[in-house]
């Protein structure tokens, strides 16, 4: 069967691998010169079912109102006069019960568990090279209540299987030397299992992989202007470069994918979160962080990505603007440097802004559309690259017409 998939992020390249793994004729379609140039470029490195949690809660709501008249906080909502997030607001607003976290963050963390075993797999079959660790995730805490709240909060996924360590400042810095310096820490939660790793180098390199082993068609520098619809089923797309006919299409344009649904007919509910993050070159690897590490009194996540570090913060509602100021950068910088030093060149930093596709439920959206040939991987939010390989597969499976080795309840389109 010929598929095409609309996007080359980190999800639509993951969809790709199985897809092609299945023996389909695989086309990959994206607006960029490589793939994983957008929301999967810049992201924080982490592949963590620890964060599985979703983002709308009852605490969510006073976040949300503090952001109003709290410019120094990485989340900032902006009451704007666009219609689509005051939509995707309500719709949120919904979803802020102790009832509805609960369901949604366990719909997560089913996901994102399967997604790390299906990458360890796709890793040890295929050999690519992505920068990636297994040394876990710290979070750690400058406050000893909100670090006895956080191993409260977390109790929900250490009870459904998440390994967990509670450590204190000893312990921390035996895990995480290069924290020492940083004598307000009080101590930490570690999550051993989960990982780290540069998406945008895992992307290319597996669509590089899938095109030399598996026939993959790269369409690179390919704008997707529409989709053409016949009946029940999508019988092409229109590019800047002509037309492309397919039997089956795969919808994995990140925020952007809610543009081409929409031209036929399909709402989906999401709205584009920004984030920021700095990428810069370790100068003493021994000072530098072994695994990941989140400093949740800051909301700042970083990972050593091979000879860089990669720091990211700040949920920004501000529309489909994927542009920033030099101050967005304050609280990255300025973390970085206190923690470690002329360690991590920040004068060398690389810059980035992307669009997190965020659905209301923090669930992604997965498998059949109102379409019979158009399915969707869309919706991952700011985890997709922790949910790249399970979502692709469950994709793939889902085309294929077999049983998904995950349950599909709550992560289907309704």
């Amino acid at each position: 069967m010929k598929i095409v998939v609309l996007g080359a992020g980190v999800v639509g390249v993951a969809t790709a691998y199985y897809l092609s793994q299945d023996g389909h004729d695989v086309t990959i379609v994206d607006r960029r010169a490589t793939a994983a140039v957008e929301t999967s470029y810049g992201n924080a490195g982490l592949y963590s079912p620890s964060d599985s949690y979703a983002w709308a809660s009852p605490s969510a709501l006073k976040t949300a109102i503090k952001s109003l008249y709290r410019s120094e906080l990485g989340i900032k909502y902006k009451l704007r006069l666009d219609p689509r997030l005051w939509l995707w607001s309500l719709r949120f607003l919904t979803q802020c019960t102790d009832t509805a976290a609960h369901r949604n963050s366990l719909r997560k963390f089913r996901l994102m568990v399967y997604s790390k075993d299906c990458l360890n797999q796709l890793v040890d079959d295929t050999g690519i090279d992505y920068d990636g660790k297994s040394n876990g995730i710290a979070y750690f805490f400058r406050s000893r209540d909100g670090l006895k709240a956080a191993q409260k909060h977390m109790g929900l996924l250490r009870d459904h299987g998440l390994e967990l360590e509670f450590l204190d400042r000893d312990g921390l810095i035996a895990l995480e030397p290069c924290l020492r310096a940083s004598n307000d820490i009080v101590g930490a939660i570690h999550s051993p299992s989960c990982q780290t790793g540069d998406s945008h180098k895992f992307a290319n390199n597996l669509a590089d992989w899938c095109a030399t082993h598996n026939g993959i068609s790269l369409r690179y520098d390919t704008v997707i202007e529409r989709l053409t619809v016949a009946d029940d089923r999508v019988s092409e797309i229109h590019t800047d470069k002509g037309r492309i006919a397919a039997d089956a299409f795969v919808l994995a344009a990140g925020a952007e994918s809610v543009f081409l649904a929409e031209s036929i007919g399909i709402r989906l509910p999401i709205y584009p979160v920004k984030g920021y993050s700095i990428t810069a070159p370790i100068e003493d690897p021994a000072r530098a962080p072994r695994g990941g590490v989140v400093d949740e009194d800051r909301l700042v996540a970083m990972s050593p990505l091979g000879n860089r570090l990669r720091a990211a913060s700040s949920a920004v509602f501000t529309g489909f603007d994927y542009g920033y100021q030099p101050e967005d950068f304050r609280t990255i910088l300025e973390t970085v440097r206190t923690l470690f030093g002329n360690s991590v060149d920040c004068g060398a930093a690389e810059y980035w802004s992307g669009l997190r596709p965020m659905t209301p439920s923090s669930v992604p959206i997965l498998g059949p559309s109102r379409y019979r040939n158009l399915f969707l991987n869309v919706g991952h939010g700011h985890v997709g690259w922790s949910m790249c390989c399970g979502a692709g597969k469950f994709v793939a499976d889902w085309i294929d017409g077999r049983k998904t080795e995950i349950s599909g309840e709550g992560l289907i389109a309704a």
